[in-house]
């Protein structure tokens, strides 16, 4: 059964005619064409689907739309604004932070996450939140010291 479930996507109000209890990823990818955030693990454990819901990174494949209804929401292709790449982006470019590209949408999402909630995060705070974000073809590497991902991911 569908209902109608109201969110800010990107800056704008949307309203959808959706199960509730499809996750957000799928409705993303598939009826928003929105195609930023990967399917990776479909466990919320690698980071690739990594949108913002009320200013905290989350995992899209992990959230039911029921938990969406009323919230605010931003994906890697909300962060372009009037044709131009966020800082964060751009960095991402002038670093060669990316190589198949795969991961990169989560990567940049996770590290939007952070800075909205903590705008001078420490190296050791950024390694820390970075890591709950997986590489698949290993051009990112993460810190071997800090084993365990943050906020319960």
């Amino acid at each position: 059964m569908k209902d109608t479930v109201r969110l800010k996507l990107n800056g704008k109000s949307v309203s959808l005619q959706v199960d509730p209890s499809r996750t957000l990823l799928w409705v993303l990818r598939y009826d928003l064409k929105l195609t930023g955030a990967k399917y990776g693990c479909g466990e919320g454990l690698c980071g690739a689907c990594t949108v913002i819901i009320d200013r905290q990174d989350t995992r899209s494949c992990s959230v039911a739309m029921s938990d969406v209804a009323g919230k605010e929401l931003i994906t890697i292709e909300g962060l372009e604004q009037n044709d131009k790449l966020h800082p964060l982006q751009e960095a991402f470019v002038q670093h060669d932070a990316l190589q198949c590209g795969y991961c990169t949408p989560g990567m940049i999402m996770s590290a939007y996450g952070l800075l909205l909630n903590n705008p001078h995060p420490t190296r050791r705070e950024i390694l820390r939140h970075m890591e709950g974000n997986l590489c698949r073809c290993g051009a990112i590497h993460g810190s071997s010291t800090l084993s365990k991902p943050p906020h319960g991911r």
